[in-house]
């Protein structure tokens, strides 16, 4: 019976028209102006939506109200940086032999992560009750979100290739998510008058309600999409052939290998991120309308990374990018390492917006390049799930430090993003001029 279900909501029973290379683009040019429309205003509500539920602000503010431990803290780092990435590579074998992505990502992933979404505003409701249920609560849908997310990440990001030619994809990425940050930027500022003049809980149940709001608003734009339906070429096998596969994919290109070590350090170096604003708490008391300016310079850091990654890395590449990135996330734990008041995280914010508005360009555009099209969903399943399985042992590193303090895992953050900016500077040669 699931098995069936399976079928109907991923439209395997239907009939498709298959086009060759030649028509697909065709189909692909065609439809452009209309992608584009649905497509950014997809992108542009779900960044909305995520800057309410920031992992470095909003999130870790939200705990601090239900307990003291660190752990929560390292339990939501550990899903916002990696559970999105961690299914990609489990999930790309399949992906690879279907025709039509986009029943994946609309149909699937309406069940997968924008319900979660919808049911967030529950949690501080149930703070009335009791905290410790709102923070479980809390922590099984923000775990749906972010892992039902990546069950279908490798399609969407398949469907946006076939969508969208590589050399407008990172103009397409960078822009609306840059008119998407600057929504949240407006978002922050309504979340910050909430925080301030609301009572908790229910201050945060009516900002997680709006971003549910937001992402379903998302989801009607992303379903109105016309995918130009290219024949499936991957290889029927088990899952087991399949990732006894992956490790001659690595061994043969020996470039990519050193990008998927570059991009596993770049990972880990963001161990101390989910620690910034609670270091912030601890150490100066600051108020709870001082998390909604953290969050605001944050955004305005996102949209500066996105406007810029998405032309610069279109001319120049995307590894000259992600060298950017490393060296914004270098500075900006040296200043939460050396910074004698709560002000200077203003600035630390800022460089780590920086660092992920330009990542959110190039890091996925990046891996498109260094395959051919039919084996796009694998290497983005290796390259993600690598950097998820990085963004997990992340948070722990980081919480292991903030038992000695807070200063260690800032400086353990700025060694490793040196080492990761080295990497990729002197060990991985940028796929599109190779």
């Amino acid at each position: 019976m699931t098995h069936l279900y399976l079928r109907r909501m991923l439209q395997l029973d239907q009939p498709v028209t298959i086009l060759t290379s030649a028509e697909a683009e065709s189909e692909r040019d065609r439809n452009f102006r209309w992608n584009l429309f649905f497509n950014s205003f997809d992108v542009i509500f779900f960044m909305g939506a995520l800057s309410l539920l920031s992992a470095t602000t909003i999130l870790p503010l939200f705990i601090s109200k239900l307990t003291t431990s660190t752990i929560p803290l390292a339990i939501v780092a550990m899903l916002s940086q990696g559970g999105h990435f961690l299914p990609q590579l489990f999930t790309a074998n399949a992906i690879e032999r279907l025709h039509r992505k986009k029943p994946i990502v609309v149909n699937l992933g309406f069940l997968s992560e924008r319900v979660p979404a919808i049911l967030f505003f529950v949690a501080p409701l149930a703070a009335y009750r009791s905290p410790t249920l709102a923070l479980l609560l809390f922590l099984l849908l923000y775990a749906w979100f972010n892992l039902g997310g990546g069950v279908v990440a490798t399609a969407w990001q398949e469907l946006i290739a076939r969508c969208f030619p590589v050399t407008r994809r990172g103009r397409f990425f960078g822009v609306n998510a840059f008119i998407g940050t600057l929504l949240g930027i407006g978002a922050a500022a309504v979340a910050g008058t909430l925080l301030e003049t609301v009572a908790f809980p229910l201050n945060f149940a009516y900002i997680f309600g709006a971003a549910g709001i937001s992402i379903m608003i998302s989801w009607f734009f992303l379903a109105q999409t016309r995918e130009p339906v290219e024949a499936a070429t991957g290889a029927v096998r088990t899952s087991r052939q399949y990732l006894a596969e992956l490790p001659k994919i690595v061994r043969a290109d020996s470039n990519f290998r050193n990008y998927l070590i570059a991009r596993f350090t770049l990972a880990v170096a963001e161990m101390g991120t989910g620690f910034l604003t609670v270091a912030a708490i601890v150490t100066w008391d600051i108020a709870d309308g001082m998390v909604a300016t953290f969050t605001t310079a944050t955004l305005i850091g996102q949209t500066m990374g996105n406007i810029s990654g998405g032309f610069f890395s279109d001319r120049f590449g995307h590894r000259l990018a992600l060298e950017i990135s490393a060296l914004m996330s270098f500075i900006a734990f040296g200043v939460a390492w050396f910074s004698p008041q709560a002000w200077w995280f203003v600035a630390v914010f800022f460089l780590l917006g920086l660092f992920r508005g330009v990542q959110m360009v190039s890091t996925t555009l990046v891996v498109l390049e260094f395959c051919a099209p039919e084996k796009r969903p694998t290497y983005l399943g290796l390259a993600n799930t690598l950097t998820g399985l990085g963004s997990i042992l992340a948070p722990l590193l980081g919480a292991g430090l903030v038992i000695v303090g807070y200063s260690w895992v800032f400086a353990a953050s700025m060694l490793t993003s040196l080492i990761a900016l080295l990497m990729l500077r002197f060990w991985v040669k940028d796929p599109r001029f190779v």
